[in-house]
């Protein structure tokens, strides 16, 4: 007996044992394999360990989504980390190869993953308040928001968890350093029943272009000790 002649259930549960690159290996052999790829219940936990697992079209997002993590540990994170405009042309032309990649899932997940129920963004640093807002609007069932070391992130994003997230229970933004004391104490005032975790986040150095009371040299300085 072939395995394309198992019932619909038999090959999800099939699938279901594989991993993404397996899953998508194996859909290529035929339709009936692919169309079961695609089934979007066959999806609803997704983990990324860098942007460029983004880009290989081995998974799908669909409604069944509840879990997605991107959870980036590299060097090139912390290339990432460092504001546009101190950035050499090397370091320019690193992160161009990435840098709207996380944000363009997001954009599909606030539009195809109603039901997201947990979100984590570890070292993602090009994602925006913007992208952020935007899936919070449309997955109103999310439960769960960890953001570690997402540097562009800032007090825009609690404001939109104040008035969007009506569901959010835990809320991390870790080693956000344009995040500030000011914005965290808004998120505790308006959503007293969120468990609020900011490890280092409201006591770091903020992004800020040098002025008359900073030099560029100073100010890498601090940013890097």
């Amino acid at each position: 007996m072939q395995i394309t002649q198992l019932n619909w259930e038999c090959l999800l549960h099939i699938f279901s044992f594989l991993d993404k690159d397996s899953r998508k290996s194996l859909a290529q052999t035929c339709h009936r394999l692919l169309s079961v790829f695609q089934d979007p219940s066959l999806w609803p936990l997704l983990h990324f360990h860098s942007p460029a697992e983004l880009t290989k079209g081995n998974f799908v997002l669909g409604a069944a989504l509840r879990v997605l993590s991107i959870r980036w540990h590299s060097s090139r994170v912390k290339v990432c980390n460092v504001e546009d405009w101190m950035k050499s042309t090397f370091q320019r032309d690193l992160c161009s190869r990435h840098q709207h990649t996380v944000n363009d899932v997001l954009l599909q997940v606030g539009n195809r993953c109603p039901n997201l129920c947990s979100l984590t963004l570890s070292g993602c640093g090009h994602v925006t308040d913007d992208y952020l807002t935007l899936l919070l609007k449309s997955c109103s069932f999310l439960r769960t928001l960890q953001l570690e070391n997402c540097v562009q992130i800032t007090d825009r994003t609690l404001e939109a968890v104040t008035l969007y997230a009506d569901r959010l229970q835990t809320l991390h933004v870790d080693f956000c350093r344009n995040i500030t004391q000011a914005g965290l104490q808004r998120v505790r005032e308006k959503c007293p029943a969120l468990t609020l975790k900011a490890e280092r986040s409201a006591n770091m150095i903020p992004d800020k272009k040098p002025g008359n009371n900073w030099s560029e040299r100073a100010f890498k300085k601090l940013l890097w000790h």
